[in-house]
């Protein structure tokens, strides 16, 4: 089974929102993908509903990873509040608390089965480092990564990509501004 923090990006990019490609997009695509990654035996099948969790839980995974800079428009207290009640709208994941080897706490799912790995994927990200996980800041990719700058500052999933046409927008958007206004002073003239 990947570390936590890996499991949890992971799952989250199952959907790739600039190809608006789902790797999940049935219910036996779910269970493979779990199985592939030791959350469910080979057996274990997954249902419709299953598949509605495993969307559901990805999604509000996303949205609470996105800091970026339009999450920053609204208050703090808006923009958790918002991530509270999308996580709170999730279907039940059944966990239960035990004592770990270390005889710190666990959570382990209570259900086997699909349940059973979507619920892992929950306890993970209790488990995660939660503060290294983010969302690119570019709206067109929202890629989830692992941020391992020393300062936690990173923005884009990559800088050569996402980074370059963020900044390459702004620029354009800058001469825009300036060419107008330069314009305007010869009309009055």
């Amino acid at each position: 089974m990947p570390l936590p923090t890996e499991l949890v990006r992971d799952f989250v990019n199952t959907f790739d929102v600039e190809a608006q490609a789902d790797e999940l997009s049935s219910p036996a695509d779910l269970a493979l993908w779990l199985r592939e990654r030791g959350l469910t035996g080979p057996r274990d099948r997954a249902s419709d509903d299953d598949l509605h969790t495993a969307h559901a839980l990805r999604d509000a995974l996303r949205a609470a990873l996105g800091r970026g800079p339009a999450q920053h428009e609204r208050p703090a207290e808006q923009r958790r509040a918002a991530e509270r009640q999308r996580l709170a709208e999730l279907p039940p994941l059944p966990l239960l608390v035990t004592l770990g080897p270390d005889g710190g706490p666990r959570l382990i799912p209570a259900d086997g089965g699909v349940a059973g790995g979507l619920a892992r994927i929950a306890a993970a990200v209790v488990a995660a480092s939660w503060d290294r996980l983010k969302v690119c800041a570019e709206e067109t990719c929202q890629w989830a990564f692992i941020d391992s700058s020393k300062n936690r500052s990173r923005s884009w999933c990559s800088m050569r990509v996402c980074g370059n046409r963020t900044k390459t927008r702004a620029y354009r958007a800058r001469k825009r501004g300036s060419r107008r206004l330069q314009g305007s002073n010869t009309d009055t003239v």
